[in-house]
């Protein structure tokens, strides 16, 4: 498996892929490989004749107040993870490689960032839109794999490779989650043992919204008001927000028909968890 670190010779590689006809899919992460990326990776291997995971820890993702510095960096178990799993190359470029000195352009979304993750995190869906785009261009991928967990930034990744023309297809798959049913996440690792025990009111809150709402649960606002209860009942707890909205728009939905998606962002002691599970109401 190859291990690519410079701007010129990815671009040279996809070149190459091009001229071959090769059908190329791209993983891209942020590193600390977990069986959620893994996931995505095997996927890619079946549909695609080259398969690439990029690795960049982003910093224009990261807010004044976020862990950017604190981020997991294993870089060395990454490529081993990916190789194992069926990638062909790990493209881990450096900062100065992706945004050299003088950069200044950056990607806005609009109204798909004005709520939720976007209020929350001011910046850092300009900064998920910017480098997937650069890292679509240097790439070029046939197929692009995005996880579910990060509901909002899929459907950002989404709708900036539409608006822009990119020709791939993005699949987006489903949330990989641990036995007790918590999604994996790098940010995991963070939690204290007590507050792991937790985390898992994130994903018992989604669960009582799906039970609600298949049952005929047919307003949002009462049932936005159980599930924080149940989330303010652990200890450590926090919540951000908690969000009935439309799958493909991300408004708030208060009468419950359609594509839904549920949403949760929750402070877990000083680790922040977000979650989500999909419903589709006829």
């Amino acid at each position: 498996m190859k291990l690519v670190r410079s701007v010129k010779q990815m671009a040279a590689l996809t070149a190459g892929y091009q001229q071959q006809r090769r059908r190329v899919g791209v993983v891209p992460t942020m590193g600390a490989l977990h069986e959620g990326h893994l996931s995505l990776i095997r996927v890619a291997r079946e549909q695609n004749d080259i398969v690439i995971v990029t690795i960049f820890v982003n910093p224009l993702q990261f807010g004044p107040q976020e862990d950017f510095k604190r981020y997991p960096r294993s870089l060395t178990k990454d490529r081993r993870l990916a190789a194992a799993t069926g990638a062909d190359l790990v493209f881990a470029p450096s900062i100065t490689e992706i945004y050299p000195a003088g950069f200044q352009t950056g990607i806005d979304v609009g109204e798909l960032v004005a709520r939720w993750e976007g209020a929350s995190r001011l910046g850092h869906f300009r900064g998920v839109a910017t480098v997937v785009a650069i890292l679509f261009q240097l790439t070029q991928p046939t197929n692009a794999y995005v996880g579910q967990k990060d509901y909002q930034q899929s459907v950002v990744i989404r709708r900036m490779a539409a608006d822009l023309r990119f020709r791939c297809r993005i699949h987006v798959l489903p949330t990989v989650r641990e036995a007790d049913g918590l999604a994996m996440s790098s940010r995991n690792a963070s939690l204290r043992p007590a507050e792991r025990r937790q985390a898992t009111v994130l994903v018992q809150a989604l669960e009582l919204a799906r039970t609600r709402i298949q049952a005929g649960a047919g307003d949002a606002g009462p049932l936005i008001d159980e599930m924080r209860q149940l989330i303010s009942a652990a200890t450590s707890a926090r919540i951000d927000y908690v969000a009935i909205v439309h799958a493909r728009t991300l408004e708030p939905q208060w009468r419950l028909h359609g594509a839904l998606a549920i949403l949760v962002a929750v402070w877990i002691g000083r680790t922040r968890l977000i979650d989500n599970i999909l419903v589709d109401v006829p």
